[in-house]
Formats: structure tokens, C-alpha cells, sequence
């Protein structure tokens, strides 16, 4: 294997780190020592989006969401749940809170090994659960892990050969998982994190570097890092270049990424699947607030794909995310905390008012089919958005 993605086992922590083996136990009574900012509000940047943070537009579909109230004003980065009614919501600052009313009610977590001032210098950008099982993934890299729904936590080393940093996990049953770096290494443990097995021969750099020098005309197109990692329900994987002119892909038993032209003069905002399924087609939102969505059955051997263009007025609203109910039902978000929805599967899309006087941005919604169809809508200054149809 090339360019250091191997299969390694985790290393042992250091003398200033904690073991595997210390296990961090949650405490709801250390809420006021880690101080989750009510007042001063940890706001993630968004100018990468090119968001605009002005008042929304004026005309108003629907409104089919509901605010939620959280105990802290932090920016928040990803939610999941690990029943109908047990969950667990994470973002910057140590934000760590878990529910067990199906998220009509937060109460704020900290773990009992990390003092105060260390905790809250960590964001933490994903949480994912299955059966009981759950990590968390958070910056500077800290990957925790807990067996029994997160009433005890493990602080899992990372091996300092591992290429990039730890970008994603996803939970994938007991003592399994899946990682990928910001370098685009993917791997998978069985064993609950103490080895972990890549699952593909060379990082995306080290792919961009072999196309870029191959002397092919336009190759040189091809270069720079990523920005973001989605994977769909059956472990395949999409990446944006930082400059947004260009996207990767990768399935399960391919060697390497695969890099796809945008097809479009526009730089790519963002990018995922149809429905959670790269078999029903990729979507992209562009800057200046377009959204594409390709065919079902996409060739993934192909340098660019065909994507049509759906009716969205934004008046130039970045749009940070997207996502599926139904096949019929799909929402947007974006800057300024803009809803958007269609009912065609995503022809045309309508205004939604839900978070029309609140203030900040929205980053990231979810659907949880699996328990009901529920949605919730996460942004800056602690706003979580609850679906409610």
C-alpha cells in the first residue's frame, strides 16, 4: 500500500494521555464547571459557504418546524439517536448532551476524565450509535466509545501514522466501525477500535498527485485537499475538493477515489446522495445558492455526470445541506437560517418561515427513518429545529 494507508493498530497513549482501558464516566452535575456559553455563543465560520446573514426572504410556504429550547448557545454540529426516544446531540465548545424524551427535552453531558478547560477547547463534529453502541468524534482528535449507550466512556489512541486526521466514524454494531481521515483513508475495525483495517490502497492526495503527473491533458485539473466526506447507507463515499471545482467517489471493494469534474462553472457548496443512495443519484448545491441533482444509476467510471438544475430561488443564499424524508419530500439549508422544500423530489423547491426570525445558520439536517421518520435542524447559537410536519 501506498502513501501510508495500512492497516495499524492503535498505539498506546502516551504518559500525558489517557489509556483505552480509563474509562470516562458522564456527569450531568458538572454542567456548571464546563460552562456551556449561554452568553457568548461559539459561532462556526461560514464563509467558507459563502453564506449571507442578512434578513430571509419575505414570502413563505410552510412552516413545518419547530425550535427546540437547549441549556447552552453553542454552534452544533450533528445529532443521533440510538432509539425513538434516546439520543445524543454534539458541537463546539464540549457541547455533549443527551436526550431521552426523543429529544423534547436536552440535559447537557461532560465527561468526568476531562477537566474543564480541556474539555471545552474540543469540538465535537460527529456522534453515531447503533444497538447500544456509540462513538464520538471531536477536535483536536479525540475518538471516544462507549458499549452500553453511553453511560461510560473509552478514549480510543490514535496511531500517529495515521494519514490525515479523523474526519468521520460511523457506527456499525458491536465493536465495529467505520473511519475515514482528512486525507480520505477509510478503515474499519471489529474489534472495537483497537485495530483498524483501510479499506482503500492510497489517500486522495496521493491519488491527485498520480492522475496530476501522468501527463494526460487537463490532469493538472485535479488537485488540492478535500473539505468534507459524506457516506451513504451501503459505505460508499463522496468528497469536495477545497476549491470546489471537482468531487471524488468511492465504493466498497474499489482500490481508489475517484475524481469527477463538476460540470459546472459554479464552486460546489456541498455534496450528497439521493435518499442516502449513491444508486439513486448524487446532489450538489453550488455558490450562489443553485442545487443539481443527477439521474438515478450514475456511472461511477465517469470523469463527469449529468445534473439538472432545480428550481430554488434564494436571491443567493449559500446552502449548506440537504436531505430526504421521502422520495418525494426533500429539504434544504442554508445561510441565515433559510428552510427550503420540494415535494416532486426536488424539481422545485418552496420557502419554509420555520426559521425565518432567528437568527445565525443552519449546517446540517437529518431524517431518522428508522424511528419514525424524525428530522431535527441544527445551526449556530445552539438552534436545534425539530420537524414536525
Amino acid at each position: 500500500m501506498t502513501s501510508g494507508v495500512s492497516a495499524f493498530a492503535i498505539c498506546a497513549s502516551s504518559a500525558r494521555q489517557k489509556t483505552c482501558n480509563n474509562v470516562m464516566v458522564m456527569s450531568a452535575t458538572d454542567v456548571d464547571r464546563r460552562a456551556f456559553v449561554a452568553t457568548a455563543a461559539s459561532v462556526a465560520s461560514v464563509a467558507s459557504f459563502g453564506l449571507i446573514t442578512s434578513p430571509a426572504p419575505a414570502e413563505a410556504a410552510s412552516q413545518m418546524w419547530k425550535q427546540v429550547q437547549l441549556p447552552f448557545e453553542d454552534t452544533l454540529y450533528d445529532i443521533d439517536f440510538d432509539s425513538e426516544t434516546h439520543g445524543y446531540l454534539v458541537g463546539a465548545r464540549g457541547t455533549f448532551a443527551e436526550t431521552n424524551d426523543g429529544g423534547a427535552t436536552w440535559q447537557p453531558r461532560s465527561f468526568a476524565n476531562l477537566d474543564a478547560e480541556e474539555e471545552v477547547t474540543y469540538r465535537f463534529q460527529v456522534v453515531s450509535f447503533k444497538d447500544g453502541e456509540g462513538w464520538v468524534l471531536g477536535k483536536p482528535s479525540l475518538l471516544l466509545h462507549t458499549r452500553d449507550a453511553g453511560k461510560s466512556w473509552e478514549r480510543i489512541p490514535l496511531s500517529p501514522k495515521l494519514p490525515g486526521e479523523p474526519s468521520f466514524v460511523k457506527a456499525l454494531g458491536p465493536s465495529k466501525a467505520e473511519m475515514t481521515t482528512s486525507t480520505g483513508a477509510i478503515y474499519v475495525t471489529e474489534n472495537a477500535g483497537r485495530n483498524w483495517k483501510a479499506q482503500v490502497k492510497e489517500t486522495i492526495d496521493a491519488t491527485l498527485n498520480r492522475i496530476s503527473s501522468s501527463g494526460v491533458s487537463g490532469a493538472s485539473y485535479f488537485t488540492g485537499s478535500i473539505i468534507n466526506q459524506v457516506r451513504d447507507n451501503s459505505g460508499a463515499y463522496l468528497a469536495v475538493s477545497s476549491r470546489g471545482n471537482f468531487f471524488l467517489t468511492w465504493e466498497p471493494g474499489q482500490d481508489f477515489w475517484i475524481p469527477h469534474n463538476r460540470g459546472t462553472s459554479r464552486r460546489i457548496q456541498n455534496m450528497g446522495f439521493v435518499d442516502g443512495d449513491i444508486n439513486k443519484g448524487l446532489w450538489m448545491t453550488l455558490n450562489g445558492g443553485k442545487v443539481l441533482i443527477s439521474p438515478p444509476n450514475v456511472d461511477l467510471t465517469k470523469e463527469e455526470y449529468e445534473f439538472k438544475e432545480s428550481d430554488i430561488k434564494t436571491g443567493g443564499y449559500g446552502l449548506t445541506d440537504i436531505a430526504y424524508r421521502t422520495s418525494d419530500e426533500v429539504w434544504a439549508v442554508g445561510g441565515s437560517n433559510v428552510m427550503y422544500v420540494s415535494f416532486d423530489g426536488g424539481k422545485k423547491f418552496s420557502f419554509d418561515k420555520s426559521a425565518n426570525n432567528i437568527p445565525g445558520n443552519l449546517y446540517n439536517i437529518k431524517f431518522f427513518k428508522e424511528f419514525g421518520n424524525m428530522g431535527w435542524a441544527l445551526g449556530s447559537n445552539g438552534l436545534l429545529l425539530k420537524y414536525v410536519g
